[in-house]
């Protein structure tokens, strides 16, 4: 009795990729076609734009950290003030690098 479920439940799968393959294989007039590509830049600013924006908040919560950090090992040990630093620095700009990529990408993405 599975066996026989399992044979009818492909074979409706194959006929649902049949029917649905057709079904798409219509050609669109240029308006519809247009309006699809509009709908695309549409979503891709949409998309762009949540993206520099999750990407700034997470590059400004990072640094924030990042530098809380720095400074409170620095009021512990004010003599480590110079091993601090540099590497500090070098992990803000790490983290500012990241969300300068995303603004490219988030460029890329909405001048397509």
């Amino acid at each position: 009795m599975n066996r026989k479920k399992l044979v009818i439940s492909l074979l409706v799968l194959a006929a649902t990729m049949l029917v649905s393959a057709v079904a798409f294989a219509a050609d669109a007039s240029p308006d519809v076609a247009a309006q699809a590509a509009a709908d695309v830049k549409k979503w891709a600013a949409l998309g762009a734009g949540i993206a520099i924006g999750i990407a700034a908040l997470g590059g400004g919560i990072g640094q924030g950290r990042a530098a809380a950090a720095a400074l409170d090992g620095i009021a512990r040990n004010p003599s480590a003030a110079d091993k601090l630093f540099t590497p500090m620095i070098l992990g803000l700009a790490f983290v500012e690098s990241l969300v300068i990529f995303a603004l490219l990408i988030a460029f890329t993405l909405a001048t397509k």
